[in-house]
């Protein structure tokens, strides 16, 4: 019997995306308005995302401009904003909000880049776990005599060439991400 990679590709995947969704939310000097994918507000009784209930633009490189759908909701969204972790000052003009990046700092740069690198490494680790998983599996079907010795070392292999070449991806978004901080 001969092990699917494709599961384990399909969860490494999974595992890339996650992480560049979480690159998505790490916020540079240029407006970006990921950031507030998970910025939400409470409106008739539930937690709602603002970018579900207003209109979201880029001014310029620099500022955002939320205009809410229901105008009533301006402030509730002021104050989540306030209160969530993007680090922004809202401005409410009583009919947007507007948020304005400021020009990150040398040491604020070399910060978020840390954060980036960190990012990186807990997705390796995820990499790894999965990988772990999967030769956990093929030792199991070794082990029920559904797998020969030569098979196993086949999947082993295969197993290590899917996840170099998912970490190598880990490591290239990365790099693409610092420098895009550094550039800025």
């Amino acid at each position: 019997m001969k092990y699917d990679s494709k599961s384990l590709e399909a969860k490494m995947q999974k595992t890339i995306a996650a992480y560049e969704a979480n690159l998505a939310d790490v916020r540079a000097s240029q407006a970006n308005a990921a950031i507030l994918n998970r910025v939400t507000f409470e409106y008739y009784g539930s937690q709602t995302p603002i970018n579900t209930m207003a209109d979201i633009r880029m001014a310029d490189a620099r500022t955002l401009i939320i205009t809410p759908y229901d105008k009533s909701t301006l402030k509730a969204m002021e104050k989540a904003i306030l209160i969530s972790d993007i680090g922004i000052t809202p401005a409410n003009d009583g009919t947007s909000i507007r948020l304005s990046f400021p020009q990150l700092t040398e040491e604020r740069r070399r910060e978020i880049s840390k954060q980036v690198q960190k990012m990186g490494e807990e997705a390796k680790v995820a990499l790894r776990n999965e990988r772990r998983s999967a030769n956990d599996s093929v030792k199991k079907m070794k082990k029920d005599g559904e797998m020969t010795e030569d098979d196993v070392t086949a999947a082993e292999k295969t197993i290590q060439d899917i996840t170099d070449k998912f970490v190598k991806n880990v490591d290239a978004l990365t790099a693409k991400k610092e420098k895009e901080l550094m550039a800025i």
